[in-house]
């Protein structure tokens, strides 16, 4: 993960979106509580001089919503930008680096990542190496 990246997290309710940011969070090295954004929108979690931003769009209805929140100035090249609930705010968003599907399957789960942008496909390569 590097500053910069936008990533997509798509999935029912209850697929685990939350769950595998508060994962990605952990394995960055952070520590404290990881809140879901549902109600707040977004949680902000800073460490280093890295600027961590997790969005829920869940309670948007129009997509408009997220341009009225002032929200785009968060996604820049200082900050991580974990989304849920992308397609809720449409075309407004930028193009994800990386989008995570998650569904579930009887009693598992099937994840499946694409690289929208050559930052993602780099991204991608480090994690499977």
């Amino acid at each position: 993960m590097r500053p910069g990246l936008i990533i997509f997290l798509n999935g029912n309710l209850g697929a685990g979106k939350t769950t595998l940011a508060r994962g990605i969070l952990r394995g960055m090295g952070y520590q404290g509580k990881v809140k879901s954004p549902t109600y707040n929108l977004v949680e902000l979690y800073n460490f280093s001089r890295l600027y961590f931003y997790h969005f829920d769009f869940y309670r948007f209805d129009d997509p408009i919503e997220w341009e009225e929140a002032g929200f785009r100035e968060y996604f820049n090249t200082n900050s991580i930008c974990l989304v849920e609930w992308p397609e809720k705010v449409g075309k407004l968003l930028p193009k994800a680096d990386i989008q995570i599907f998650i569904n579930i399957i009887e009693t598992a789960r099937n994840i499946e990542i694409l690289a929208g942008t050559e930052a993602g496909r780099q991204c991608l390569n480090e994690w499977k190496a």
